[in-house]
């Protein structure tokens, strides 16, 4: 029997984790001694059997905790995972990284900032973490691979690493296994469960150097996200919202408490991006920009914008169509 399907034996039996599974090592002294304890059947060994034919086949890779290849900040994480699966560039695990999480229910305006930001971190060499969800997860993955290169970015599943969820990320999810790396301490073929979001948590924070939270409300999983990062002594940024939006109650509430650092763009981290920005600067829809959770008249938005009323009206129907916006109490709000 070779080490990988050992280890695999103790970690898929149940009530078995990472803390059970040292507790059992330092109990028992190694993975045959172990073994010998729990004395799997020859039914869960087939299993087990199955489930590794299962990842080969689909190219899918069990990187041990002792493998020179293990994201060296995770495993700094207590009671990290003995085994990581891995689909995609093994090698972007290997870069230095940043996790960008938010809420999945963003404003225009706030996915188009997370894009923007993940794309030039990619530029600078790092790798982008994030959870693969809707909404901010998606546009950070998305941002990462708009830069040149093979290794941009690492989403973290919650359920098996061959498990698409949700749905609607399939085609992002296919995109990440081309020019990232998608990982998961879960079986392959597992569903997620409620609780193995909260985990998928840790593991975003734990694999980066530092994190950036973009908007999320005061129980959101990002700002659960956040709170590991800060449990793990790594530095946390967060992106500021307007007050009566609560999507901002997150970052607001860590910047305000002194437990994040404000990020209001990318030279908060390098300097060189001003001259660049200055060469390379797209104008943003000024629309887009004044509007929030508050709704604002079209009277109001002609005035913000230099525009007429009719000029506005056409505007604001193209970004109805577009789903970006929507009409609320006499005025208009992002999506």
């Amino acid at each position: 029997m070779d080490d990988l399907l050992k280890k695999l034996l103790i970690l898929r039996t149940q009530g078995v984790g990472p803390a059970r599974y040292a507790a059992l090592i330092a109990e028992y002294g190694n993975d045959d001694a172990v073994l010998d304890f729990l004395h799997p059947d020859n039914v869960f060994i087939d299993c087990i059997k199955q489930e590794m034919d299962m990842a080969y086949n689909m190219g899918i890779e069990y990187i041990c905790d002792n493998d020179s290849r293990y994201p060296k900040n995770l495993l700094n994480i207590k009671n990290h995972p003995i085994i990581i699966c891995a689909r995609g560039n093994i090698d972007t695990l290997s870069k230095k990284s940043v996790a960008i999480v938010g809420t999945r229910h963003s404003t225009a305006s706030g996915m188009e900032f997370v894009s923007e930001l993940a794309q030039s971190f990619a530029e600078h060499e790092y790798a982008i973490v994030s959870g693969m969800a809707m909404g901010t997860d998606a546009s950070a993955h998305r941002g990462a691979l708009k830069a040149n290169g093979n290794t941009q970015t690492i989403a973290v599943l919650a359920g098996g690493v061959d498990y698409i969820w949700p749905l609607e990320n399939e085609s992002l999810y296919y995109e990440i296994l081309e020019r990232g790396v998608v990982i998961s301490e879960m079986p392959v073929g597992f569903q997620p469960k409620a609780t193995n979001f909260v985990q998928r948590n840790r593991w975003v924070a734990g694999l980066s150097e530092f994190l950036i939270l973009s908007e999320a409300d005061m129980k959101s999983g990002s700002m659960t996200t956040a709170r590991f990062a800060i449990e793990y002594g790594k530095r946390v940024f967060a992106v500021p919202g307007h007050p009566k939006d609560p999507r901002s109650a997150g970052p607001n509430y860590l910047i305000k408490n002194n437990q994040a650092t404000l990020c209001m763009s990318i030279t908060d981290f390098f300097d060189d991006e001003s001259k660049k920005n200055k060469k390379n600067h797209t104008p943003r829809n000024e629309i887009l920009d004044a509007l929030g959770m508050i709704p604002v008249s079209e009277s109001v938005l002609a005035n913000i914008v230099k525009k007429s009323i009719s000029e506005i009206k056409a505007d604001l129907v193209i970004l109805e169509l577009q789903g970006l916006i929507r009409k609320q109490d006499g005025g208009y709000v992002l999506n």
